[in-house]
């Protein structure tokens, strides 16, 4: 069993809608990081609903999402966040308080089963890079 870190670090996961990779990404912190980080998601312009085939793909990876829903930027303009994940391709809006990561990753919107597959996968490998790096990051205090 691995010891408990002394600190969680807080992230945030953007993207436009928050409906494709911002939940995907959301889904995989929350299973491979939680005992080192509290995942959060948000879009700059938020979806109505997180679409049936971003949930199938989590899915088959044994993640299921279910709880999440899509949420606009404006939900945490005053909380703070270690690490903000920024995969719009947009600047994110001056009044959230943090300097984010730019993540190059499609989105899937639109898109038939395999790209939604390919992103997922993308994802999955940047999120456990991520994971480690803050496990290695509260190791070193």
């Amino acid at each position: 069993m691995r010891p408990k870190p002394a600190k969680k670090y807080k992230v945030l996961f953007i993207c436009i809608g928050n409906a494709c990779r911002s939940q995907m990404a959301e889904g995989f912190a929350r299973i491979y990081g939680s005992d080192v980080l509290d995942a959060f998601s948000a879009g700059l312009m938020p979806t109505q609903s997180v679409p049936n085939m971003t949930r199938k793909a989590m899915l088959e990876k044994n993640i299921p999402i279910d709880q999440q829903f899509p949420k606009g930027l404006e939900l945490y303009q005053r909380a703070a966040f270690d690490v903000v994940i920024n995969m719009s391709g947009q600047p994110i809006p001056k009044t959230l308080q943090a300097t984010a990561r730019n993540w190059v990753v499609f989105d899937p919107m639109g898109q038939n089963d395999g790209v939604f597959r390919q992103v997922r996968d993308q994802l999955e490998t940047l999120v456990m890079q991520l994971v480690l790096e803050l496990r290695s990051r509260a190791a070193r205090g």
